[in-house]
């Protein structure tokens, strides 16, 4: 498999693509949305902030001045902390399909706070708000020849202990077990959406990618704020001597949302030690085959948001 980063990207698509990635304005989401604007697609930035989404689409446009982009880029908010948001920003399309979307966005080793809805703020921002937002397009999706989700986890999943009925539990929080937890539901999710996808006959492509430790902002944001003690101070050197740029960081997703060969219900990683560096491959996980916990926490997830999946026809 070839790397797919920002300038290597394969050619643009007869039809221009319509594509939204959240959480693009900074880090791996801003050259995901870099790398498809690079293939002709017309890419919907969907963050929190419009004026950081708008700062983002200047430096990219400053990247490529004279260069390869044949895209377009828009900048629509967006706050998955927060479900009425999401509702907002799916009742706004107004585009006759969806091609491609990039749950990209997340939160990372964040002190224990709760989403606008009650949700234990890594849960909710990183599983339960793509869930809702995925659902709550799907009918846009439904409407493109080849639909296709890509939903970012972390190769540190592999670490998790998961347990469904601890899932957003105040008792004992430790803000690195609640990021494990948020990936593997992220894992789960893209598993069981392709499952879901094959057993109603739609024809919809669902991967889950890790990126690899990164220079990007999810370990610099406003998140940042609350921790304590060394792992406030720890963090930022770790990640600038291990991690590598946001643009190689961005090549997994850019493989999943681009190749015509990835395989629906596939793993993307970086084919290195550690998953960290290399071009992207095909992994499994022993979890990718935990259907059981898979379904347990797909129900748990549509009783959560109130957003209940009905593929092979409309979104309740």
């Amino acid at each position: 498999m070839t790397a797919r980063t920002p300038a290597g990207v394969p050619p643009s698509h007869p039809r221009r693509r319509i594509a939204v990635v959240t959480g693009a304005s900074s880090g791996i989401g801003e050259m995901t949305a870099l790398g498809l604007a690079r293939t002709g697609a017309h890419v919907v930035l969907a963050c929190r902030s419009r004026e950081r989404g708008t700062a983002a689409v200047d430096r990219l446009h400053r990247l490529d001045t004279g260069g390869p982009m044949t895209g377009l880029l828009e900048v629509r908010e967006l706050d998955l902390s927060d479900l009425a948001s999401v509702r907002r920003f799916c009742a706004a399309w107004d585009y006759d399909r969806l091609d491609l979307l990039v749950n990209n966005a997340g939160i990372a080793l964040a002190p224990f706070r709760r989403t606008v809805d009650g949700f234990e703020s890594h849960l909710g921002v990183n599983h339960l708000g793509p869930f809702a937002l995925t659902g709550l397009l799907l009918p846009h999706l439904r409407r493109s020849s080849s639909p296709r989700v890509v939903t970012v986890t972390s190769e540190a999943q592999r670490f998790c202990r998961f347990r469904l009925e601890q899932l957003g539990t105040e008792r004992r929080y430790r803000p690195a077990t609640a990021y494990l937890r948020s990936k593997r539901a992220n894992l789960y999710f893209a598993m069981e959406l392709q499952r879901k996808a094959d057993v109603d006959g739609v024809p919809l492509l669902s991967v889950a990618i890790g990126p690899g430790l990164t220079r990007s902002h999810i370990l610099h944001s406003d998140a940042r704020a609350g921790r304590r003690g060394p792992l406030k101070r720890l963090l930022p050197r770790i990640v600038g001597l291990v991690g590598k740029s946001t643009e190689l960081g961005a090549a997994p997703s850019l493989y999943a949302a681009t190749d015509p060969d990835v395989p629906g219900g596939s793993y993307v990683v970086p084919s290195g030690p550690l998953q960290q560096r290399g071009d992207p491959v095909l992994r499994h996980e022993p979890a990718m085959d935990d259907v059981h916990t898979a379904r347990r926490l797909w129900e748990f997830s549509e009783e959560a948001t109130g957003v209940r999946y009905r593929l092979a026809g409309a979104v309740a």
